[in-house]
């Protein structure tokens, strides 16, 4: 999962980085409001976590403009202030959430799980597909012959192509979303990290593949689908 994290102060921003990287989270970092604005407008996240008071634009316009762009991702406010006028504010533009510093990273993570959480093909942080499962609190894939855990960007991988089975992804689209827009290094580390989950797949005796597509991407699919 990718986060946009739009965070002023420096040594706050790399300690949330830190617990939500740990977390196998995908982080991207950004200091004031009209980067984010910007990430948010012309990037492919899946929540973001904005505080109030940015330099250039503050969080409140940051949300105001992307709502009004149809971008509709769950947002978490972080503010040092607790008045209610504040949070009201907040939550009448649109944000799914409302922190007020200081705060325990338990709750950062418990409170961005149930932001992001979803009904579809999912039982609260389960995954589904096939005969195997994602644990998303567990880092842990599994079927009924087996279950290993998985590295953060396997982990990553694995839970962007559950959450959309049988769907084309491009080799672009994997990197820009595990790795982020400021990834500088080599993109055929997508194909070493899906080899990897291949050969974790098999291990557990999964009917589920990551097949390849010539010259286009790839997609998660049944054995039965994969012979097609």
């Amino acid at each position: 999962m990718r986060i946009l994290l739009a965070e002023d102060e420096r040594s706050m921003s790399r300690a949330l980085v830190a617990i939500l990287t740990k977390n196998n989270y995908s982080v991207d970092a950004v200091y004031d409001g009209q980067d984010a604005a910007d990430y948010l407008i012309t990037g492919d996240y899946d929540a973001a976590i904005l505080d109030v008071m940015m330099p250039k634009t503050d969080g409140f316009e940051v949300l105001r403009q992307i709502r009004a762009k149809g971008i509709r991702i769950p947002v978490m406010m972080l503010t040092a202030k607790s008045e209610v006028d504040d949070k009201v504010e907040g939550l009448d533009l649109g944000a799914n959430d409302y922190l007020t510093k200081p705060f325990d990273g338990r709750e950062l993570l418990a409170r961005l799980r149930a932001m992001t959480r979803t009904d579809s093909s999912s039982e609260g942080n389960i995954l589904r597909f096939g005969n195997v499962s994602l644990d998303r609190a567990g880092f842990e894939l599994s079927s009924a012959s087996g279950s290993v855990r998985l590295s953060s960007k396997e982990f990553q991988i694995m839970e962007y192509l559950m959450s959309n089975p049988g769907i084309l992804i491009t080799t672009e689209r994997l990197f820009d979303k595990i790795w982020g827009l400021d990834f500088e290094g080599d993109p055929g580390i997508v194909w070493t990290n899906l080899s990897y989950l291949r050969k974790k797949l098999v291990g557990i005796g999964a009917n589920v593949r990551i097949k390849a597509v010539r010259n286009a991407g790839y997609r998660l699919v049944t054995e039965e689908e994969s012979d097609k």
